[in-house]
C-alpha cells in the first residue's frame, strides 16, 4: 500500500497527511472506550501508512483520549506526528459548558500537554466559542502560548465567519475544523468562502456523516446506550427512512465506480479542494486501510455534480442541541469585563 501523500494546512507552514486521523471514538460518545493495546495499534498503523495528523480533544473522555494518545506516542512515534487537540468545551457537574477565560486557556494548555507527556502541541483548536468572552481575548492568550512555544498553530472549530476574522486579526488562524460531509454543506455558502480568502486550512470533521454513509440505516443497530448519535436528528426514524435514499443513490454510485459508499464520499471531499484534509475516525484497521483507499478514488464533474444533487434531501438537523457556528458569535471586546 502506497503511504499518504502531505499538504501545506494554511499557510502559516503546517503540513499534514492528505487525510488524518479522528481519535474521538476510541475513547467517548460513540460507545464505551475501546481496548487500549487495540487502539495504539491501530494509531501505529495508520503512522505507518503516513496519516500522521492526530486528531483529539481534552473533553473526549474526558481526559482519558489524550492519555491514550500521550502512551501511543512513546518511543519515538511524537516526532512522526503533527498533533492536534482542543479546548474549550468541558464537562461541569454532569453538563457540557464552554470556557474562552485567559486563565482557563492556560490551565487546558498545561493539563493536555501533561496528559499527552509532550512539551509542544502542533495544533491547538478553540473546540467552541465561548460566546461570553470576545475572541479578541482568549486568541490574545492563545498569541502568549505560541510565543512560549507550548503551542506552534492555532485552530477554531465551529466558528462563524465574523468570529474567525477576528481572531485571524489578533494572530493568523492555521486551520477551521467543521462538520463537512454530503449532508453537511451549510459550511460551504459563508464559512468555506472565509477561510480561502484568508489563507486558512480546513479540515472537516464527521466527513462520513458521524459513519452513515459507511453502512446507511443499519448503523443504528451498532448504537449502545453510550452512543449519543442515538440522540441525533438524522439518526432518528422520522428522518432515517428518507436519509436511507441518499445511502442508497451514493451506494449505487460507489458500485459503479468499483469503490466503497464511505470512500466515495470521502473522496468527494478530497475534491473539494488542496486546502481541505477530512479526517475520518474509526476503531478497526480495516475500515482505516478502506478511508485511506479513498485518496485514490478519482471522480469527474459530471460525477461529482451528481453525488452533490444528493444533499437536497437530507432530512434532520446535524447536529440537535450541540452549539454549532451559526450561534457562535462572540460579543465586542469593549462589552468584556474582568471579574
Amino acid at each position: 500500500m502506497a503511504k499518504v501523500g502531505r499538504m501545506k494546512l494554511g499557510s502559516q507552514g503546517m503540513e499534514v497527511s492528505l487525510q488524518g486521523l479522528g481519535c474521538m471514538s476510541m475513547s467517548a460518545f460513540y460507545g464505551p472506550p475501546k481496548p487500549e493495546p487495540d487502539m495504539i495499534s491501530l494509531i501505529h498503523h495508520a503512522i505507518d501508512s503516513g496519516v500522521t495528523l492526530l486528531d483529539t480533544s481534552d473533553v473526549y473522555g474526558p481526559h482519558t483520549n489524550e492519555l491514550l494518545i500521550g502512551k501511543a506516542l512513546k518511543g519515538g512515534v511524537r516526532e512522526k506526528v503533527e498533533l492536534a487537540t482542543k479546548f474549550a468545551a468541558r464537562v461541569v457537574d454532569g453538563k457540557f459548558e464552554v470556557c474562552g477565560d485567559p486563565s482557563y486557556v492556560r490551565e487546558a494548555c498545561e493539563a493536555s500537554l501533561k496528559r499527552l507527556d509532550i512539551d509542544c502541541i502542533d495544533l491547538y483548536y478553540i473546540h467552541r466559542i465561548d460566546t461570553r468572552v470576545p475572541i479578541e481575548i482568549t486568541i490574545g492568550e492563545l498569541k502568549k502560548l505560541v510565543e512560549e512555544g507550548k503551542i506552534k498553530y492555532i485552530g477554531l472549530s465551529e466558528a462563524s465567519p465574523s468570529t474567525i476574522r477576528r481572531a485571524h486579526a489578533v494572530h493568523p488562524i492555521t486551520a477551521v475544523q467543521l462538520e463537512w460531509s454530503l449532508w453537511a454543506r451549510d459550511v460551504e455558502e459563508e464559512i468555506i468562502p472565509t477561510c480561502r480568502e484568508l489563507g486558512i486550512g480546513i479540515v472537516a470533521y464527521s466527513p462520513l456523516g458521524r459513519g452513515f454513509f459507511s453502512s446507511g440505516t443499519k448503523i443504528t443497530d451498532t448504537f449502545t446506550k453510550e452512543d449519543y448519535r442515538q440522540h441525533m436528528p438524522r439518526f432518528q426514524p422520522e428522518n432515517l427512512q428518507q436519509n436511507q435514499i441518499i445511502f442508497e443513490r451514493v451506494n449505487e454510485l460507489a458500485t459503479k465506480k468499483g469503490c466503497t459508499p464511505s470512500q466515495l464520499a470521502l473522496a468527494w471531499l478530497h475534491h473539494q479542494g488542496n486546502d481541505v484534509c477530512p479526517i475520518p475516525g474509526t476503531t478497526k484497521i480495516e475500515n482505516f486501510n478502506q478511508n485511506i483507499g479513498a485518496l485514490s478514488v478519482k471522480l469527474t464533474p459530471e460525477e461529482l455534480a451528481e453525488i452533490e444533487s444528493l444533499a437536497d434531501i437530507v432530512k434532520g438537523d446535524r447536529s440537535g442541541s450541540e452549539p454549532t457556528w451559526k450561534d457562535s458569535d462572540t460579543p465586542p471586546l469593549s462589552s468584556w469585563k474582568t471579574a
